[in-house]
């Protein structure tokens, strides 16, 4: 493992964290994607080797002490969602952009329903249908980051 491309990785994680903590407001914090998840599963596909579930769940600690949310929920969404990265990276890999794309958005929305499913055991009301957004703001970034030359290992035909 070079110690250049762990820095890398550590680094853009990071910078993920501080969009994570800029002062978002009312409608941009409603839309606000989930950069550090992003972020997570571009390295759990992109290199496997140098970012792991443990780092996702890391990760999710401290994103859980950046929001003040009950202690523990980002690192179990991080977690599960990374373990379905992980799981099925080797295939991924050989999907085409579309059916990444597609694969990121469950991965999105299994992060989210893991914290909805949490914050409705912790007391919290029914969200509507706005909970997903960030998921679909997301994968549109996703989307964006690939057009303009992320390299995810998926072949170009069918984007």
């Amino acid at each position: 493992m070079h110690p250049s491309k762990l820095k890398f990785v550590y680094l853009s994680i990071f910078a993920a964290y501080i969009c994570l903590l800029l002062p978002w407001s009312n409608t941009a914090l409603l839309l606000r994607p989930d950069f550090v998840l992003l972020v997570i599963i571009y390295w759990l596909i992109r290199a496997p080797n140098l970012c792991n579930i443990g780092t996702a769940w890391v990760v999710g600690l401290l994103v859980d002490l950046a929001t003040g949310s009950l202690f523990g929920q980002y690192a179990l969404a991080y977690t599960v969602a990374a373990f379905f990265a992980v799981y099925y990276q080797r295939r991924l890999v050989l999907f085409n952009h579309t059916q990444q794309l597609f694969y990121v958005f469950l991965l999105l929305i299994i992060s989210q329903v893991t914290l909805l499913i949490l914050k409705m055991f912790a007391g919290a009301q029914s969200l509507g249908w706005t909970y997903l957004l960030p998921s679909i703001i997301g994968v549109l970034l996703w989307r964006l980051a690939v057009f303009f030359g992320l390299k995810t290992g998926g072949r170009s035909r069918g984007a």
